[in-house]
């Protein structure tokens, strides 16, 4: 069976080429791009990549699945993008019916977090469990949670919208927020973090070890490699975000009784930076007896979890 999906994200969007039987999930073309505020340039973009790969590998519309990966909030049964925080000029998008109407396939949509968590249940680190809470940890930062082997949604399609949960009064803005818990743990509220920083030590004329452009340019990255030469102002980063990183996930335990939490992208390639504060902040909030059974995990999936998140959407 072929099987195509859009993964749509804050910065970037890939159009993934699969083949899916009983052995698992066979990627056999992946392209990347960036995202823009123009939804109609990135959604045409993946239509014609899309028509493309039907006519090079003879593939019957009626036998291929189409599956969207992308940042909430999202009106699955609508099958409409409503305005995430992580994508301006996104509004009200009627991407289904849209591809439909141009392509002659009828996707399925799933929010990012819900397509990553059920492909990390079904292929990655979650296999075999029963209760999981995936966290996206990206641009943004997103829950998918499966309770009782069953992926829950709540009643309008909102559970899980954790970055939207507040840790302080102030703090970097995440999700339209101060002092949510997505502004202090997402790639967006890292930088923020390091941009308040750089600038309070200009004021002083003095220069952070990652400000070596205009503050306003300073990203994640630029903090994760300063903090791999072991730069203490580099690392102190990451441990006030690792600090609220246990704070954040003190809550879900207590409240979902997780046995294991998986997190993607940024944790998956720094978590050595945020996990000392993270579990001495969890060993302080968290109920013991719902802590001792928690594992919390990279993604196993890696970079290829989006991937494997808007393929499963289509499988659904």
């Amino acid at each position: 069976m072929f099987v195509i999906g859009y993964d749509i994200g804050g910065t970037k969007t890939a159009f993934i080429l699969s083949q899916v039987n009983d052995s698992g999930i066979k990627i056999l073309q992946r392209e990347e791009f960036k995202t823009t505020r123009d939804w109609k340039n990135v959604i045409g973009q993946l239509i014609e990549k899309s028509k493309i790969a039907v006519k090079d590998n003879n593939i019957s519309l009626d036998d291929l699945k189409l599956g969207i990966s992308c940042g909430g909030p999202l009106d699955n049964k609508k099958g409409l993008i409503l305005s995430p925080p992580n994508l301006p000029g996104w509004d009200n998008v009627p991407v289904v019916d849209y591809i439909h109407e141009k392509l002659g396939v009828k996707p399925k949509l799933q929010n990012d977090a819900d397509a990553c968590a059920l492909a990390e249940w079904k292929y990655g680190a979650g296999v075999g469990y029963e209760n999981l809470i995936f966290l996206t940890f990206g641009t943004g930062l997103g829950a998918g949670l499966i309770l009782n082997n069953k992926l829950y949604t709540g009643a309008s399609n909102m559970a899980g919208e954790v970055g939207h949960i507040r840790l302080e009064d102030e703090g970097p803005i995440g999700y339209g927020k101060s002092g949510s818990f997505e502004g202090f743990c997402s790639g967006g509220g890292i930088a923020q973090l390091a941009q308040f920083q750089a600038q309070s030590l200009r004021n002083k004329g003095l220069r952070a070890s990652f400000d070596k452009t205009e503050i306003k340019n300073i990203t994640t990255k630029d903090v994760a490699m300063s903090a791999e030469l072991g730069n203490k102002d580099a690392l102190d980063i990451f441990k006030t975000s690792g600090r609220y990183f246990g704070k954040g996930l003190s809550i879900l335990i207590d409240i979902l009784n997780p046995e294991i939490i998986v997190v993607g992208s940024i944790y998956k390639r720094a978590g050595k930076f945020l996990e000392e504060e993270m579990y001495r902040e969890i060993e302080k909030e968290a109920l013991k007896s719902s802590s001792k059974v928690v594992k919390i995990v990279p993604a196993m999936l890696g970079e290829e979890i989006g991937d494997y998140g808007a393929i499963v959407t289509a499988l659904r």
